[in-house]
């Protein structure tokens, strides 16, 4: 399972170029240009926040209030183009876990990124043998599905994705994140094999709530 990150940031190019070095890293990246939606996704948690203060909607400190109300327990980075000094004591008052002044190197944040994934989760988020999906259960050292002890065929790719999704219920994956994980930062296919993906998943294990987020991707809900 790698780890999520939400990063915020409103400037697009500066969002696209952060979001790749983090993704190079292994992680799952979800970016939002403005904090109303960034906001409207607290209520699914990453592993970490990069946030920037200064944003065209909501203040990056009322968000980072909001986060943290939410969900205390999850690091956020603060970024700022603003007064280091006043930015960084007032993040720290919120609740923030580290803190950047722009300009930076896109490097120096994968580099803090890592060491507070690090320090919070370990060298890796914790994996269980086997993952329960009622009536599924999901054996990550056989990769071998099985319904109420009757084994279900899946290729390879089938149980990647499947496995995905439920280490993660609740967490939308877009298809770009999906494709990425599964098929590899080199494919230049469509995205659409993500769709047909999931048809066949869907039909072999037709209990499985498999959401469509119209749009964007898929997200696995607990049964």
């Amino acid at each position: 399972m790698s780890f999520t990150i939400y990063l915020v940031e409103d400037e697009q190019n500066l969002n696209e170029v952060l979001s790749l070095y983090l993704q190079k890293e292994g992680w799952a990246v979800t970016s939002f240009l403005n904090g109303a939606d960034a906001k409207a996704n607290i209520t699914n948690p990453p592993h970490l926040w990069v946030l920037d203060i200064m944003l065209p909607d909501i203040d990056g400190y009322q968000l980072i209030r909001e986060i943290k109300s939410a969900t205390p327990d999850v690091p956020v980075i603060f970024i700022s183009a603003r007064d280091a000094d006043i930015d960084r004591v007032l993040g720290l008052e919120m609740g923030s876990d580290d803190y950047l002044s722009k300009p930076f190197l896109p490097r120096e944040l994968v580099i803090r990124v890592q060491k507070l994934l690090n320090l919070v989760y370990g060298n890796k988020p914790k994996q269980e043998n086997s993952i329960d999906i009622n009536p599924y259960t999901i054996d990550l050292q056989t990769r071998t599905v099985q319904e109420n002890g009757a084994p279900i065929d899946l290729t390879s790719k089938e149980f990647d994705f499947l496995v995905t999704l439920s280490q993660d219920l609740g967490q939308a994956f877009s298809r770009e994140q999906l494709l990425n994980s599964i098929w590899g930062k080199d494919y230049f296919g469509t995205d659409r094999v993500v769709d047909d993906l999931v048809r066949r998943v869907r039909k072999k294990l037709p209990q499985a709530r498999i959401e469509t987020i119209y749009g964007y991707g898929y997200r696995m809900m607990k049964s």
